[in-house]
């Protein structure tokens, strides 16, 4: 303190603003978290994964929305895939966001640090994860559900999509429905696996790691030791979007004949699974404030 500094005054003074409360805090945690996923206010580096990972699920539907455009109608019928098939041709672009893009939501907060700053504010560990959980949900969202939406409606304008509005409607709901589902479990699956770690290339890894060989492991019980078919809808890279099929009511693939109960219950299982060691793995952490 120099010469010239004097104190005037001290004491205590309450805050008198606002007081939004948690309903507030949690959507700006989803706020937040969204932009973080996307890299929004960053560096331009941030953005080429979420970027890459976004254009690479909507080519496909621009694509067939194209080739209903140019080609004769009875040849672009035939090229063009279900609803059902289409989660085929987006299954990587899924997967490259589980993998890369998800744990950016997650694990730097425990990293720097700032987990404790949220705690301290109107946010229990629960309403923390769930915020979390909510945002991975709807940035999920932009690649199983636009993708599909932007075919369907390319489809429609082409007079190639459903027939009337009734069945645009069950289309409609079928993709949605296809598209929330998709999202919610792999969303339980990046929570669970960015719980276990504060660095993101270790989840990104495990993420991987852990698809590919549940993947395999259930690919050999089936077709290998002639385990029961219901095994193989425990893969979690060919369990949800087989049941995505199902749920547009289409046939299942030659080599799928795990029943269509047991492919929701394992993708359930999983959602379960994923939710329930996040929300351990929380509770037990040890935050500093």
């Amino acid at each position: 303190m120099t010469a010239a500094s004097r104190i005037y005054d001290s004491g205590y003074r309450r805050y008198d603003g606002a007081r939004l409360g948690p309903a507030h805090a949690f959507r700006a945690v989803v706020t937040h978290t969204l932009q973080r996923v996307f890299g929004l206010h960053r560096p331009a580096r941030t953005k080429v994964l979420p970027i890459l990972a976004t254009a690479i699920a909507y080519v496909p539907a621009a694509v067939f929305v194209g080739l209903a455009a140019f080609l004769p109608r009875q040849l672009s019928e035939n090229a063009l895939p279900t609803y059902g098939d289409f989660y085929g041709f987006i299954t990587a672009a899924v997967l490259l966001f589980v993998v890369f893009v998800a744990p950016e939501a997650m694990c730097p907060d425990r990293r720097s640090g700032v987990l404790s700053l949220y705690l301290a504010a109107p946010l229990t560990r629960s309403r923390y994860l769930a915020a979390k959980a909510t945002a991975i949900f709807i940035a999920l969202l932009f690649v199983t559900l636009g993708p599909p939406l932007l075919l369907l409606v390319g489809l429609s304008l082409q007079n190639s999509g459903p027939k009337g509005p009734a069945g645009l409607a069950l289309i409609l709901l079928r993709i949605v429905g296809s598209g929330a589902m998709l999202a919610a479990f792999f969303s339980a699956l990046s929570v669970a696996a960015s719980s276990l770690t504060d660095r993101r290339a270790v989840a990104s890894a495990g993420t991987f790691g852990f698809v590919f060989a549940v993947n395999a492991v259930t690919a050999v019980l089936v077709f290998g030791a002639k385990a029961p078919d219901w095994v193989l809808a425990l893969s979690p890279s060919r369990g949800p979007f087989e049941l995505t099929r199902r749920i547009h009511g289409e046939p299942p693939l030659q080599d799928f004949h795990a029943g269509t109960a047991a492919l929701a219950g394992a993708a359930l299982a999983w959602f379960l699974i994923g939710a329930a060691l996040a929300w351990h793995r929380y509770r037990s952490l040890q935050v500093t404030r």
